[in-house]
């Protein structure tokens, strides 16, 4: 099975950008659909975005699309997310899931590994 590990969350001012990285080990990250998702206190789990298993696509909440990019970098065993033009609703724990197969899901019961997570917290 993987383990997972996310970094980079910080506190950063409005309009600003923050890079997440999430490294796996144990199995490669092409084994899995990789996926962000993030929670805010009082408020469910929600999906952020994926990348599938063979790297081809990727998906968005519309919350965060075009302002958040996912990428994965084999080489590194690492699955970044790239967070732009930062808003105060964006402020959530932030958590990476693999899931063995390759179409993605927004349902956070259907990812099997999930990391500890990183707190972003975006101050307006």
């Amino acid at each position: 099975q993987v383990q997972l590990v996310e970094s980079g969350g910080g506190l950063v001012q409005a309009g600003g950008s923050l890079r997440l990285s999430c490294a796996a080990s144990g199995r490669t990250v092409s084994s899995y659909t990789m996926g962000w998702f993030r929670q805010a206190p009082g408020k469910e789990r929600e999906f952020v975005a994926a990348i599938n298993r063979s790297g081809g696509n990727t998906a968005y909440a519309d919350s965060v699309k075009d302002r958040f990019t996912i990428a994965r970098d084999d080489a590194e065993n690492t699955v970044y997310l790239q967070m732009n033009n930062l808003k105060s609703e964006d402020t959530a724990l932030y958590y990476c899931a693999a899931r063995p197969r390759d179409r993605y899901s927004v349902r956070s019961r259907d990812y099997d590994y999930w990391g500890q997570g990183t707190q972003v917290t975006v101050s307006s």
